[in-house]
């Protein structure tokens, strides 16, 4: 994962909050729904907020997902605070997630330091909470829960290594070079991330830290 900072929100959103004080989510006509989108794609650089593949907005490649569940949070339902772009993968990130709790969620900090990502594509938690919410979300601990991620995620993630000089199965012992390697990686191109790039960022900081 990689942590998103949300911000205020669209402005239609908060208009019409302020017009409707007692609705919810399900009462949000598709305008103010998109405008929503449009601003967790813009805040996240078009990557899904769970498994880092690229979204676009287009072809319902992705939804507004609420973080905590709205059974859950019925009352944070309209909160632009809990609300994030998922992919709308089979089986993963929002389809998988449902109304299921989690705790080590894209708002915290952690989420970049709880999970271990590895070059044969699979994630690690090295946490409980890391752990579970791999589970809940389906994020390829194992090919038996997730080969097609896992296989996406090893593939383009060493693509980007190797566009940066780097060999996958041979690393790099030379930390200035990768430190310029995740600046690199880190700095979005006209708003957009490249996907799994926070996957690729996270194994180099692996790397640092051996």
């Amino acid at each position: 994962m990689r942590k998103v900072d949300k911000g205020a929100g669209p402005q239609s959103l908060m208009q019409w909050k302020r017009h409707h004080q007692n609705s919810t989510y399900k009462d949000l006509p598709s305008v103010e729904r998109q405008d929503i989108r449009s601003s967790c794609l813009e805040e996240q650089f078009y990557l899904c907020a769970y498994c880092c593949q690229s979204i676009t907005g287009k072809n319902n490649d992705c939804m507004n997902e609420h973080v905590v569940a709205r059974s859950i949070a019925p009352d944070r339902s309209l909160d632009f605070s809990n609300i994030v772009a998922s992919c709308t993968t089979p089986r993963q990130c929002d389809a998988a997630h449902k109304s299921q709790p989690f705790a080590l969620t894209p708002l915290m900090n952690e989420c970049e330091t709880e999970f271990k990502f590895k070059l044969s594509g699979r994630v690690e938690g090295l946490t409980d909470r890391a752990v579970e919410t791999i589970k809940v979300l389906n994020l390829g601990d194992t090919e038996q829960n997730n080969r097609s991620l896992i296989e996406k995620r090893k593939q383009l993630s060493q693509s980007i290594l190797w566009t940066n000089g780097i060999n996958p199965e041979d690393g790099i012992d030379d930390d200035e070079l990768i430190d310029r390697v995740i600046a690199e990686i880190e700095c979005p191109t006209d708003g957009k991330l490249e996907a799994f790039s926070p996957v690729v960022v996270n194994i180099l900081r692996g790397w640092l830290a051996t």
